[in-house]
C-alpha cells in the first residue's frame, strides 16, 4: 500500500489476507460483521478471487472502538489494522505486487529468457485481462442487452461493471488492431496511448488515428452508450512495463515469477505474453 495510516482517524484500516474470495464479497462480510452500512466499507482496488491476495480495507468507525474478534471470520484473516482519516477509495494506490508460480511448466529455457527479456526492456501490450469480462464474457453479453434496451447508464444505476467492461472491450480491440498491422510502438501522433471512450472529441491524429476510427466503425452503438454515460473521453498507455521482475527455477517444471504493476494493469496479460514465445518475427519486440 502506497499510502501508510496515520495512527489516528475516523476510519479504521484493516489488511486482510483472503484466499479464493473477492474484494467485494469480503467488504460485505465486513459490514455485516462490523454492523455499519456497505457503502461506510472503502478498498482501493480489486483482487483476483482464485488467488492468495493481500489488501487494505477501511471501516467508518468516527468515535467508536471495534473490537476486532468480532470480524473473525473464515473467508479472510486480519494481519495488521491502524487508524487514518481518509476512507480508502478505489484508484487510490499505485500498483500491485505478484508472486505467482507456474506449474507444470515447460519451455524452451533460451526462448523464455529471450521473452522475460523483451517484456523487461520494451513492456508488453497493456491489455485488459478477460477477469475484466466476466466468466466466458458474460460482462460483454451483459452491456449488449443494456445498450440495446438505452439502460447502460453507470455505477448510480447499478451497470458501472458493464460500462467498464465495454470501455476495456473497445480499448483491446484497438490495441489487438494495431498490433496485427505492426502499428504497437508509434511514438508519435498519440501512438503510446489508446482510446478509453467516452464524451469528447479525439484528438489524436495521423495514423493512430485512422486505426482507431477503422476499429471503431462497427461499434458506434457503444460508442454513442459510453458517451451519453456521463464518461468523459480518456487515453491508456498501450504498453506497460512491468517493474522488478524477477524469475527462478524452483523445481524442474516449477517458475516463480515476481514482478510489480502500475494500477489497472493485469498480472494475467503478463503470463499470456510469457506463454506466447513464438510470436511472428515481423511482430517480435
Amino acid at each position: 500500500m502506497d499510502i501508510k495510516p496515520s495512527g489516528e482517524g475516523e476510519h479504521l484500516w484493516l489488511l486482510i489476507s483472503k484466499r479464493d474470495q473477492n474484494t467485494a464479497w469480503v467488504a460485505g462480510l465486513l459490514a455485516q460483521l462490523a454492523g455499519v452500512k456497505r457503502g461506510d466499507v472503502g478498498f482501493c482496488g480489486l483482487k483476483d478471487r482464485f488467488a492468495v491476495t493481500s489488501q487494505w480495507f477501511s471501516l467508518y468507525l468516527p468515535g467508536c472502538d471495534l473490537d476486532l474478534s468480532c470480524l473473525r471470520h473464515d473467508d479472510f484473516q486480519i494481519v495488521r489494522s491502524a487508524r487514518h482519516n481518509k476512507k480508502l477509495r478505489r484508484g487510490m494506490h499505485q500498483g500491485n505486487k505478484f508472486q505467482i508460480i507456474l506449474r507444470d511448466f515447460s519451455v524452451d529455457a533460451i526462448a523464455l529468457q529471450e521473452r522475460l527479456n523483451a517484456i523487461r526492456n520494451h513492456g508488453m501490450p497493456n491489455y485488459f485481462g478477460e477477469q475484466r469480462f466476466g466468466h466466458q464474457g458474460n460482462n460483454l453479453r451483459e452491456a449488449q442487452a443494456l445498450i440495446s434496451a438505452d439502460k447502460l447508464k453507470g455505477n448510480r444505476h447499478g451497470t458501472g461493471l458493464y460500462l467498464s467492461a465495454a470501455r476495456s472491450w473497445l480499448f483491446n480491440l484497438v490495441i489487438e488492431k494495431r498490433i496485427s498491422e505492426n502499428q504497437l510502438y508509434l511514438a508519435s501522433e498519440g501512438g503510446d496511448t489508446g482510446p478509453l471512450w467516452g464524451r469528447g472529441r479525439s484528438s489524436i491524429g495521423g495514423a493512430v488515428g485512422e486505426i482507431e476510427s477503422r476499429v471503431l466503425a462497427p461499434w458506434q452503438s457503444w460508442c454513442y452508450a459510453l458517451e451519453h454515460a456521463g464518461l468523459k473521453q480518456q487515453r491508456r498507455s498501450v504498453l506497460v512495463i512491468p517493474d522488478n521482475m524477477v524469475s527462478d527455477w524452483i523445481a524442474k517444471d516449477q517458475l516463480k515469477l515476481k514482478f510489480s504493476l502500475p494500477n489497472g494493469c493485469y498480472a494475467t496479460v503478463l503470463l499470456r505474453e510469457i506463454a506466447e514465445l513464438y510470436r511472428p518475427t515481423e511482430l517480435a519486440i
